[in-house]
């Protein structure tokens, strides 16, 4: 029988998420408790929020009920963006223990110690936003072959949609030094591919006066087991050319980039308070493409924002479908408290939003079919996952990004492979 109390994690929401939760999972285990699934009975269950759509409420109560379905003498802990953002709301959900805000998550060990001494229920300590200076580094380890390097969180900018600097500050990071110490720790171990996370990454160093070109340029150089660095989403104004050229000729970062555009209406972009017009992301667009013709592009947009009127829609669809782009991430716009969007003219229905959303979702699969496509023939090194269907596959993608499927063979997890991409199945992924 296991003597050691057992902590489980649930991650809501993005990849800086689940660095995040992985960093914190560490700090348990060394504190003396066992990791085990969140189907299990632990005695402790933390949930990692997310704030991006109005459905952060309705998962944080649903899961907060399983986890007390599984063990109702547990003790059940909130963090996350959602935490940040209404504090006061969650600790009021039965069930819900402990609520941490962005400046507390992080020593969520000594938060609990001090429920426990002073026997509370529904503690929230979440301090003002303002207050948020540090930056805590993170990487997540164990839960897939790719590991999601946090190098950045917060964001200055003010998009009228989003509430992500509310909820994690201002733009924050280590210097390029102790980012790349801090990485030194990922390359020893046998991960072979790093996705660098962030809330705006190429934001990085605003604070110390350094910027994200000469930090890539840092990590392309570390020697150890990791082969592959990717970059997360980054701001088509952030994307420079200099960065663009150095992915090209580098060693280790690969022809994948994913690049918000949100919407394709000039008026629309306005609205939103981007930082950037439609030609720049046009120019970037085609200056990676000159340069890495077979690169991996992909795009988050927003259908549904106040003002989106069909013609602005269509100005967007037309734009898509475009563009050499290879998949999107399409977000059906939802009214977030504390934002300009929310007080926005023209609002659009939620029937109109979610037919404009199936609408792009199946531009996003045609372009995505033309990609797979494009890529027929070549020959292309596959780093191989852990994850297996119940077919009996395993899955891994190539350094653009295509998803590859092959027999599982465990003596092949976490290789990198060299195969040709002849066979795309009925799913959409290459058979090999």
């Amino acid at each position: 029988m296991n003597q050691y109390p057992k902590v489980s994690f649930y991650t809501l929401g993005c990849k800086l998420n689940f660095s995040e939760t992985s960093t914190i999972a560490r700090g348990f285990e060394q504190g003396g408790y066992a990791k085990v699934k969140f189907e299990e009975q632990a005695d402790i269950y933390i949930i990692n929020t997310c704030s991006v759509t109005d459905n952060a409420d309705k998962k944080c109560r649903a899961i907060v009920r399983k986890a007390k379905r599984f063990n109702p003498e547990s003790k059940v802990v909130i963090v996350g963006c959602y935490a940040q953002l209404k504090p006061q709301e969650i600790a009021t959900i039965e069930g819900v223990d402990l609520v941490l805000g962005a400046n507390e998550k992080f020593n969520v060990l000594d938060h609990l110690q001090k429920l426990n001494s002073e026997k509370q229920v529904g503690l929230a300590i979440a301090g003002s936003i303002e207050e948020v200076q540090d930056f805590h580094p993170s990487f997540s380890m164990g839960d897939r072959t790719r590991t999601f390097l946090k190098v950045q969180d917060g964001c200055d900018y003010n998009c009228s949609f989003c509430t992500i600097p509310l909820a994690r500050g201002k733009s924050r990071s280590q210097s390029i030094a102790e980012t790349l110490k801090f990485a030194q720790q990922v390359e020893d171990t046998t991960c072979k591919e790093v996705v660098l996370t962030g809330v705006n990454i190429g934001d990085f160093g605003t604070r110390n006066n350094e910027h994200f070109i000469d930090l890539i340029k840092g990590f392309d150089q570390l020697s150890g087991n990791v082969a592959r660095y990717r970059i997360s989403s980054i701001e088509p104004n952030l994307l420079n050319d200099e960065v663009i050229e150095f992915v090209a000729n580098s060693r280790k970062f690969v022809p994948h980039f994913h690049v918000p555009l949100q919407s394709g209406s000039p008026e629309l972009l306005k609205l939103m308070r981007r930082r950037y017009k439609r030609k720049l992301y046009t120019d970037r667009v085609v200056k990676i493409k000159s340069l890495m013709p077979d690169a991996c592009i992909g795009i988050d947009v927003i259908v549904g924002f106040p003002g989106e009127t069909e013609e602005r829609f269509l100005e967007t669809f037309t734009y898509l479908q475009d563009l050499p782009a290879s998949y999107f991430h399409v977000f059906t716009y939802s009214e977030r408290d504390n934002t300009l969007g929310k007080d926005m003219s023209g609002p659009v229905s939620k029937e109109v939003r979610q037919m404009r959303s199936k609408q792009l979702q199946l531009l996003s699969l045609k372009k995505k079919r033309a990609f797979y496509e494009s890529q027929k023939g070549r020959e292309l090194e596959v780093l191989w996952e852990a994850e297996k269907d119940e077919s009996g596959f395993m899955f891994g993608f190539t350094p653009n990004y295509v998803k590859v499927k092959k027999v599982f063979d465990p003596q092949r997890l976490n290789k990198i492979e060299k195969v040709i991409l002849n066979e795309i199945d009925k799913d959409g992924i290459y058979k090999v």
